[in-house]
């Protein structure tokens, strides 16, 4: 094999159908590191296809990804231009997202896999035509109990000194607290019940903490909802008034996704590299 065959490595986003909808959303988009997007066929008629880009084997080999996981800031672009990829394929077309640097040593290597799971594939496909994602979390915003005492000084005019009032200030905010994961419990109960009535799957995330969680508040439910497109806006209505007589309790619904969470595609056993 030549010097000029290994410049490039085979980098792969999604699996789909082909058509002229994915072919047409494929030639819009630049991919990693500005790679223009393009279609790999599987073998047969009617067989699904690699949404891919021919990337440098210089930073995409095996050795080379390796390195790279020490580099959160090319990490992040990576991610950035792969999920922007599968976002306007998904808008046109249903996709099954690969896991981030999903690279093979050609598009040879890739269609090997492709054609070794296409039943596998298949399967998925048909299962979330049409559908979409929504995210659903729960959050407590009751007030947090880490205060400050009151400073020294003579007891209040009830006769309460500050050390009994500053212990009595913390049971007020546990019992408020409290109440408010109760609450929070009610709201799930409601929503679980529109997910009964509305949606095809729920898969639940791990809640977010600290810098992940973005926004105010505990997040207390990380879900996620597959349902038919036609059936978002009613589920969407549903879940938003989960909340509206809870004190303490906000819930976010975040969507239409890209099915994420439902497209447990197979990791491909041929791919040459990629963070594990």
């Amino acid at each position: 094999m030549s010097a000029e065959d290994t410049a490039y490595v085979t980098y792969v986003y999604a699996v789909a159908r082909d058509g002229d909808a994915l072919r047409e959303s494929a030639a819009e988009p630049a991919g990693v590191a500005g790679a223009p997007v393009r279609i790999v066929p599987g073998t047969g008629d009617g067989a699904p296809v690699f949404v891919a880009s021919s990337v440098s084997a210089q930073d995409f080999d095996e050795a080379a990804l390796r390195r790279h996981l020490e580099d959160l800031e090319w990490l992040e672009a990576v991610a950035r231009a792969h999920h922007a990829v599968i976002e306007r394929l998904g808008a046109a077309t249903t996709v099954l997202p690969l896991r981030l640097a999903t690279v093979y040593l050609d598009d040879d290597r890739a269609r090997e896999a492709l054609d070794a799971d296409r039943a596998t594939f298949e399967q998925l496909l048909a299962r979330l035509e049409g559908h979409v994602e929504w995210g659903v979390k729960i959050y407590v915003e009751a007030p947090d109990e880490a205060v400050s005492p009151p400073p020294p000084g003579p007891a209040s005019s009830s006769g309460v000194g500050p050390g009994r009032a500053y212990l009595g200030n913390r049971r007020a905010q546990r019992s408020v607290r409290d109440s408010a994961h109760r609450a929070a419990g009610t709201a799930a109960e409601r929503i679980e019940a529109a997910g009964r009535a509305f949606a095809t799957d729920r898969a639940r995330h791990r809640v977010q903490q600290g810098e992940l969680a973005g926004s105010r508040g505990e997040n207390v439910v990380n879900d996620a909802y597959l349902l038919r497109a036609d059936l978002s806006d009613a589920f969407r209505a549903e879940v938003a008034r989960a909340a509206d007589d809870l004190p303490g309790v906000r819930v976010d619904v975040t969507g239409p996704w890209v099915p994420y969470s439902f497209a447990t595609a197979p990791e491909p056993a041929a791919a040459e590299g990629g963070p594990s």
